[in-house]
């Protein structure tokens, strides 16, 4: 069985509910019967159950770009933009083997 969006076993919750928003009611149906007999993942099936009763009420499928990419964003299908430019440097060593901890208000 073909579903509606490729590679959806491995999309995070962000580019599921992205690139649901294209799909009709059928197609939503399609993969949340998929997602039940798979992985089972309690928030990807909330996001989709969301929608489906969202286009029930009057909603239509949008269009958008289906490329992976979140275009609000710019994060890749799988989350992170971070490159190893925009990294964070690493800090300065531990003191004696253990990180200097501060207490009290």
């Amino acid at each position: 069985m073909t579903l509606p969006i490729p590679g959806f076993d491995h999309l995070p919750l962000g580019s599921v509910a992205d690139r649901i928003r294209a799909l009709d009611e059928d197609q939503l149906e399609q993969l949340i019967e998929h997602e039940q007999g798979q992985a089972n993942r309690l928030p990807v099936l909330e996001v989709m159950r969301s929608r489906r009763q969202q286009l029930r009420d009057g909603a239509t499928p949008s269009s958008g770009p289906q490329d992976g990419l979140r275009p609000e964003t710019g994060h890749t299908e799988h989350g992170s933009p971070v490159t190893p430019d925009s990294a964070a440097r690493p800090g300065p060593p531990d003191r004696h083997g253990l990180r200097q901890v501060t207490w009290g208000g």
